[in-house]
């Protein structure tokens, strides 16, 4: 389970304070929608929980699986199972894309206490992952993410996590620069993952992205603060009337 409790943040050498007391409950087995507008802290609020050291956390605490990781690295957290998808993932040339992938998932494995995968059984793995997610060998031989479009880099990342298997799934705003077959399939790689021992926060702004994930519980984040909770419903909800009155709640 994931608990953020009074969670305050602000970046780094700066006073500008951007998460102003944020209280989630997020149960295994749960995917937990985050929704506001720009500005909201909610790309923050993924950052924090990854532990991306450009901010500061001033109070408050953030425990996952019962384990406080507020002063983790991000090193440390991703072996406890957290995956962070980045709303608009980097190129890295001169990284093989394979490379990257293995020595990644080697990595996890071996901080869970398992065996590293040989060569030919992370061939056969990468490939069963890859078919799935409709990313071809071709898009595997090439350096990490160069020459992408957006929806093929956002398939890349959901590889990744596939590949990883992390325990707490973080998304932020992976629909974007998806056109509708690319959104798709990007959700079929996310919901396969869906499970009983896994939790996911989904961030987004636009409701089209939870037709196809469809979150157990929508959290409304304003002004750097939860100002409402609810129901799937609560989606539609904001599709139709905005953000406006929870700018003025959370004001």
């Amino acid at each position: 389970m994931l608990e953020i409790k009074n969670l305050h943040v602000k970046i780094a050498d700066e006073d500008t304070e951007i998460l102003k007391g944020i209280d989630l409950t997020l149960p295994k087995g749960e995917v937990h929608a985050i929704m506001g507008p720009n500005g909201s802290g909610k790309s923050t609020l993924a950052y924090v929980l990854a532990g991306k050291p450009d901010y500061e956390i001033t109070g408050g605490t953030i425990t996952w699986n019962g384990e406080d990781i507020t002063g983790m690295s991000p090193d440390e957290r991703a072996a406890r199972g957290i995956f962070l998808a980045f709303q608009y993932p980097i190129e890295i040339p001169g990284v093989a894309t394979m490379t990257f992938l293995r020595t990644s998932l080697n990595a996890v494995r071996k901080a869970r206490g398992e065996e590293q995968l040989s060569t030919p059984e992370f061939m056969r793995v990468v490939r069963e992952k890859a078919d799935e997610l409709k990313v071809s060998s071709d898009k595997l031989k090439r350096p990490l993410n160069v020459g992408f479009s957006g929806g093929e880099k956002k398939r890349q990342e959901i590889l990744q996590m596939s590949l990883l298997e992390p325990t707490l799934c973080v998304l932020d705003e992976t629909d974007s620069g998806l056109d509708i077959d690319a959104l798709k399939i990007v959700a079929d790689g996310v919901n396969a993952l869906r499970g009983p021992e896994r939790a996911m926060l989904v961030i987004t702004h636009y409701q089209r992205l939870l037709n196809y994930i469809v979150p157990d519980k929508v959290h409304v984040l304003s002004n750097g603060k939860i100002v409402r909770t609810g129901g799937k419903e609560l989606a539609l909800e904001l599709e139709k009337s905005g953000y406006a009155e929870f700018g003025e709640a959370a004001a």
